[in-house]
């Protein structure tokens, strides 16, 4: 597989930075203060990459507009009320980036937080500089649409078989099922590997960083 891409797109939470647990955590409690049926650990991961509001319809189908924007406010308040750092990041990540810049790759980000959430998530855990472009569901269509990654091809004129989307949930893999571009499954995030597998990637590789023994 060495010399088979260009560009490498990846997922942010469950992919780089170990949050699954805290969003799990935060939207369970919004749920239970906006006066919503508290969902189950692992119906929360199963939407995790959805755009929050995608998310939250998803998950409480039958909440009015009131009760939704109550809960999508107070998810935010509480995811952000913990302030994301380095030691969010999953073991080796930063070494693993300046690795794949200094190999030349080109690397992007496509996730379902929202621009402003990103930049603070960038800012905080010192990624920022790795990326030449990120999408968030807020700019395009939420995952599994392919217009994140379609926009990232186009603005890196990487040709799309010399791409490939790195994701830890269903909705990644989907993405680039959608976009036509090959996909890595990681399993250290959102979904198990029965989960990731109907969606034919290349690997499923227990953690992240594994990418630079095969890339």
């Amino acid at each position: 597989m060495k010399n088979r891409f260009d560009l490498i797109i990846f997922d942010w939470d469950g992919t780089l930075v170990d949050s699954i647990d805290w969003i799990v955590q935060s939207l369970c409690k919004a749920a239970e203060v906006s006066g919503c049926t508290v969902p189950d650990e692992q119906a929360v991961k199963n939407i995790i990459g959805l755009s929050l509001e995608k998310s939250t319809d998803t998950l409480f189908p039958t909440i009015n507009q009131k009760t939704k924007q109550q809960l999508m406010t107070c998810y935010s308040q509480e995811f952000f009320s913990k302030q994301v750092s380095k030691n969010d990041l999953f073991v080796g990540i930063n070494n693993m980036l300046v690795e794949l810049k200094q190999k030349g790759f080109q690397l992007a980000v496509a996730t379902g937080k929202n621009k402003v959430e990103l930049d603070k998530a960038m800012q905080g855990t010192g990624l920022s500089g790795f990326f030449d472009i990120t999408r968030c569901a807020d700019q395009t269509a939420s995952k599994p649409q392919p217009d994140m990654l379609d926009e990232i091809i186009e603005h890196t004129g990487v040709r799309r078989e010399r791409a490939v989307m790195v994701g830890d949930s269903i909705h990644d893999l989907k993405m680039a099922m959608n976009a036509g571009i090959a996909s890595i499954a990681v399993l250290c995030g959102a979904n198990s590997q029965d989960q990731l597998q109907q969606f034919n990637p290349l690997l499923n590789l227990q953690h992240t960083t594994q990418i630079l023994d095969i890339l």
